[in-house]
């Protein structure tokens, strides 16, 4: 067994304890060694969204496959932890994407239906599996994100891409403890969920039997927020005071520089 499938080992056996898989999404290298160094960190994922908007993209496969990989490829070569990859939907080919991110060093991806046809999906989560069995695929069914929330059908889309061979269903934009509850009994595998401000906190998650939770690119907005806001206060009152908490200029250049 190679080290990158045993990454994959390790992660897929995340989705089963002990405790739920908290992954906090990056988008660049200095954002996935400074996290990959936290207590409690075991794993690195990215954000397309936020890859994406960082190289001037809005998400939705609008960025192309291979820039998405390029920084996907950066990260992966700069941790020691296993990473999994945000790959939208496949980018009209999910077994070559699939390849694509294994030869770039990740060992899981998630994969979006985008609300569309179920059974395309499916098929899309076959073409991957068979192309890079070793894969820990995060298979994303989107209705309650796109606005229709649809309880039986999210559950039958679920045990479909688990029988198609995804090791886990990701269910973005449900919030409720009741209903994740009810997913997390219904669907006879891990299932994920998005963090979002109002989601149930990591304890509740993990009573309620969620297996996986991601803040998405929810990270990378509020750094945003936070830059907007800080450089706001320096161009309105001329103070610098709000750069206090920067990460020292030398301690991340030290922590990059081992990485090389």
């Amino acid at each position: 067994m190679t080290s990158q499938e045993r990454k994959a080992e390790a992660l897929r056996g995340l989705h089963h304890g002990p405790g739920i898989l908290v992954l906090t999404n990056v988008s660049t290298v200095a954002q996935a060694v400074l996290l990959s160094e936290l207590p409690g960190c075991r794993a690195i994922a990215t954000s397309s969204a936020d890859v994406a908007n960082q190289l001037g993209y809005p998400d939705g496969e609008r960025i192309s496959r291979d820039e998405m990989l390029d920084m996907v490829r950066r990260i992966a070569a700069a941790v020691d932890l296993p990473v999994t990859a945000d790959l939208e939907a496949g980018y009209g080919d999910a077994a070559a994407t699939a390849r694509a991110a294994w030869d770039a060093g990740v060992v899981g991806l998630n994969l979006e239906d985008s609300a569309g046809s179920a059974d395309e999906h499916v098929e899309r989560v076959r073409a991957a599996r068979a192309a890079v069995p070793a894969l820990v695929i995060n298979a994303r069914t989107d209705l309650y994100l796109a606005g229709r929330p649809d309880f039986d059908e999210t559950v039958r889309r679920g045990v479909a891409y688990l029988e198609a061979g995804a090791d886990c269903v990701f269910v973005p934009g449900v919030t409720d403890a009741e209903t994740i509850g009810r997913l997390a009994e219904a669907i006879a595998g891990p299932i994920s969920v998005l963090a979002m401000p109002s989601t149930p906190p990591v304890a509740e998650l993990e009573r309620l039997g969620v297996a996986r939770v991601s803040v998405g690119s929810g990270l990378g907005r509020a750094a945003l927020a936070w830059t907007r806001d800080a450089a706001a206060t320096i161009l309105a009152e001329g103070s610098f005071e709000t750069l206090a908490g920067a990460v020292p200029f030398g301690d991340l250049g030290a922590l990059l520089e081992r990485r090389l």
